[in-house]
């Protein structure tokens, strides 16, 4: 029993200081707890993504409730990211169905995508300004209806991604909407990209439920943890230097980035044993 409460008191200890850094830099919970459910607790691949896409469903509805009653969202790019994400997350849930979550195809699959994802969310925390910057030199022509078009791609992608590896509607839907929507205040974006993160997280984590890579003991006691860091994040962040602070999780999104992807290969040593024994 006592074990059982230690570990229980480690999940919500994890929760309370993701959502903690979540309210002060508001990088999803994805890029962060994901890693560490594989990483730290060793938890396979596809349960610490289905997990945490629901744990991420839950705090977010939180924020879109927020958002929504003090109308900093814009329901209409809402509605275009998921006219891409939903059918691509169904799609992405359907092949890893088919290729078993348990198997270690998929283990290597998500382990990769992960890191790649991370690496991703890393440079989008870094190198934001220059990207918008480099974006607005070369698209000012750019007709509404291409970006409605636009929209819609941008969520299509973050379905692939999110069903993947759980990363994604954060940092990276945000960098997105920045470039398709200069004009529209940042609060607004900020808001449409949680609203539009319920309904993926959601979708794609009955989705991973559904495939049985969901554990709803991890899930209860992350969210006894996050949910009052995520206030206790969201009280701070006045007081903290941002740009600081997303210098330091994106260095340490880059270390977990290498170390999930080194991972996602196999040994080359353990094959080499392999493959001797199989000689002998």
């Amino acid at each position: 029993m006592e074990v059982v409460q230690s570990v229980d008191f480690a999940y919500s200890a994890s929760g309370f200081v993701v959502g903690l850094l979540v309210g002060l830099t508001g990088v999803g919970g994805g890029s962060l707890m994901t890693p560490l459910l594989i990483l730290l607790f060793g938890v396979h691949p596809a349960t610490a993504v289905g997990t945490d896409l629901l744990y991420a469903a839950a705090t977010k509805t939180g924020g879109s409730l927020v958002h929504g009653l003090n109308r900093t969202i814009d329901w209409v790019i809402v509605r275009r990211l998921a006219w891409g994400s939903v059918p691509t997350t169904a799609l992405t849930l359907i092949v890893l169905s088919w290729f078993s979550v348990s198997s270690p195809t998929t283990r290597q699959l998500i382990t990769l995508a992960l890191g790649i994802v991370l690496f991703l969310t890393a440079a989008s925390l870094i190198f934001r300004q220059q990207i918008v910057a480099f974006y607005s030199a070369r698209a000012r022509d750019i007709t509404p209806q291409q970006t409605a078009r636009l929209t819609i791609l941008v969520g299509a992608v973050l379905g692939v991604l999110v069903s993947i590896s759980s990363v994604g509607a954060g940092a990276i839907g945000v960098t997105a909407l920045i470039l398709l929507y200069p004009n529209l205040p940042a609060v607004r974006i900020v808001g449409s990209d949680i609203a539009h993160a319920v309904p993926l997280t959601l979708v794609a984590g009955l989705g991973h439920w559904l495939l049985g890579s969901v554990d709803m003991h991890i899930l209860s006691a992350l969210l006894v943890g996050s949910l009052p860091g995520i206030m206790c994040g969201s009280l701070m962040s006045f007081r903290m230097r941002e740009s600081a602070l997303r210098v330091v999780l994106a260095l340490a999104l880059i270390v977990a980035g290498t170390r999930l992807i080194t991972q996602s290969y196999p040994d080359s040593s353990a094959v080499a044993s392999a493959t001797e024994q199989k000689k002998n």
